[in-house]
């Protein structure tokens, strides 16, 4: 079978494509994986699930995505819910202006497009937070559009199958992945066929150790042929990630912790967390953290004990907070840096949406005695 490489580039020939692509739609068929938004062809179902799954585990989206739809069970339903409510829902699954574009996006269908979600990409592309590959996952799963979705499933079964060298994240490798793709789309089964070989990848064609003898599409993969297939698909690497470390203060008074809401735009944003910041260069932790609350709420305080050292690592960078128990010495907080700020009882705390550090403090400071920490 002819095929486009990292240096040349020829259409495969029309029956190899056929039955490819036959093989691959058998075996879905036989071995498709059970996903609860696989048993509807609600637009609005597909492009949760869509958006839930980028860059997120199966597994851990079956639990949020069916909370979701017994929570926002329409889009209508999305578009009129509060945003606290809908971060909330989303606490945990990271990415959290993924969570604000989905309801940006929702509210827009709703004062646009009569409620209804556009089929052709072109469209669903106009919507926050809809990028090429959600918008071809919707296009083809909900609507039949003959679109490949080229999500990182994808990327790795086809520049295994045509032993692509390229870079698969490069826009040229990207545009020899993407033509293999429409090359070998059956027309009208785009839907089927973009799943198969997202199950593929996700079951047989993995990242290391691929299960090449169970492969149904083994006939036809150059990078097994050649022994390369664990070195497909190539990647560019990315530099280290640099490690912020950051101070935060619990601050208690009359048995309540002080909180304060992140700004909407920006990470985390509209996210409940302990007021804190980056440390400076030359500042003790301490320094830092007084500092920090000057700034953002306009008081001073007195750092105490350290209740923990939290860590978490984001796209680009990596975090180690270090939390102290704080005293409020005098004047009334105002959220000069933050959205809004309120004064929490330690059981009020798990109905505010919070990132993953601040959870974890708050689900300490639920386990520790009260006595721990000074009255303020």
């Amino acid at each position: 079978m002819s095929a486009i490489t990292g240096t040349k580039s020829s259409k495969p020939a029309a029956d190899s494509s056929s039955d490819l692509a036959a093989r691959l739609l058998d075996w879905y068929r036989q071995n498709r994986r059970s996903l609860p938004w696989r048993t509807t062809s609600d637009p609005y179902a597909v492009w949760v699930a869509e958006i839930m799954l980028q860059q997120t585990r199966v597994e851990t989206v079956i639990p949020y995505y069916q909370r979701w739809m017994e929570r926002f069970p329409t889009l209508q339903h999305l578009a009129q819910a509060d945003e606290q409510q809908v971060l909330k829902a989303w606490e945990g699954l990271g990415y959290y202006s993924r969570a604000r574009s989905l309801q940006r996006a929702a509210r827009l269908i709703v004062e646009q497009h009569q409620g209804q979600i556009p089929s052709r990409m072109e469209a669903l592309m106009r919507l926050p937070g809809i990028g090429r590959y959600t918008a071809a996952a919707i296009a083809s799963i909900a609507f039949g559009q003959d679109e490949p979705a080229l999500d990182g499933n994808l990327r790795r079964v086809v520049t295994r199958l045509f032993d692509i060298s390229l870079p698969a994240r490069s826009p040229e490798g990207e545009a020899q992945i993407l033509a293999h793709l429409r090359a070998h789309l059956p027309p009208g089964q785009a839907g089927d066929f973009n799943q198969a070989l997202m199950d593929l990848g996700a079951t047989i064609c993995t990242p290391r150790k691929p299960a090449c003898g169970q492969c149904p599409l083994a006939e036809w993969c150059q990078a097994r042929t050649l022994g390369v297939q664990e070195k497909r698909p190539v990647l560019i690497r990315r530099p280290p990630a640099p490690l912020i470390t950051v101070t935060a203060a619990v601050i208690r008074r009359e048995g309540r912790v002080l909180l304060t809401r992140r700004p909407a735009n920006g990470l985390l944003g509209g996210l409940w967390e302990f007021p804190g910041g980056k440390q400076e260069s030359g500042e003790s932790l301490p320094e830092c953290l007084r500092r920090e609350i000057r700034e953002e709420l306009g008081v001073e305080i007195e750092v105490n004990a350290p209740l923990g050292v939290y860590r978490h690592a984001y796209t680009h960078f990596k975090v180690k907070l270090h939390a102290f128990s704080c005293t409020l010495l005098h004047g009334e907080p105002h959220p000069h840096q933050a959205d809004d700020l309120a004064w929490a009882a330690l059981d009020e705390l798990n109905s505010f949406p919070m990132g993953k550090i601040d959870r974890q403090i708050a689900a300490d400071l639920l386990k520790l005695d009260r006595s721990l920490f000074p009255t303020g």
